[in-house]
């Protein structure tokens, strides 16, 4: 079986309605499974083990959040050191609620996360402009969750936008699939 983790934190729901969003699609594609869990409960071997990876966050201060942050710092390092996880898959999401459509900072925050993924060797999935709702929930570098009104009210995150996080699942399983068993990475 093929297996795609989801690690994401969060405050109020949101960041998690996304990554349930996600997993959502992952576990349509025939021969996926998915383990969700919040960022600071993964381990080395969740990440290891798995064949692709899709971090989530809100956005905080145009960046991600601080457990996401501490993930990737104490995890991604020992990963890193060994090259254990070259030739993954890899996809980011946020949720965010300041000023601008998607709320202030959610490109940069996904820049950021996927920064760390190019350093690991992860193959980036990105998201087709193509995909439904496109323009109601996403971005090139993966979707986002606007949790907030214009005028700073909570509103939650939209069906729109949860269908481009489910479609975000599929596509990052199906490219784990793809890859999986292949030595895209072979050391010479």
């Amino acid at each position: 079986m093929t297996r795609v983790l989801i690690a994401y934190a969060g405050d109020y729901g949101n960041t998690e309605k996304m990554a349930n969003a996600c997993a959502e699609g992952i576990e349509q594609v025939e021969g996926m499974t998915c383990l969700m869990k919040h960022a600071d409960k993964v381990r080395l071997e969740d990440m290891r083990d798995s064949d692709g990876l899709i971090v989530g966050t809100p956005v905080h201060m145009g960046c991600m959040d601080w457990r996401v942050k501490k993930m990737i710092d104490t995890i991604s390092s020992g990963l890193w050191m060994q090259d254990l996880m070259n030739g993954k898959v890899g996809g980011v999401f946020t949720t965010g609620s300041g000023y601008g459509n998607a709320g202030g900072g959610c490109e940069l925050t996904m820049l950021a996360m996927l920064n760390s993924f190019a350093e690991l060797g992860l193959l980036i999935v990105p998201l087709p402009k193509m995909t439904v709702d496109f323009g109601l929930g996403g971005h090139h570098w993966g979707p986002y969750g606007r949790s907030a009104s214009p005028s700073g009210n909570h509103v939650g995150v939209s069906e729109e936008a949860l269908n481009v996080a489910r479609v975000h699942g599929a596509n990052v399983a199906r490219a784990a699939l793809a890859v999986k068993g292949a030595e895209i990475f072979k050391a010479e």
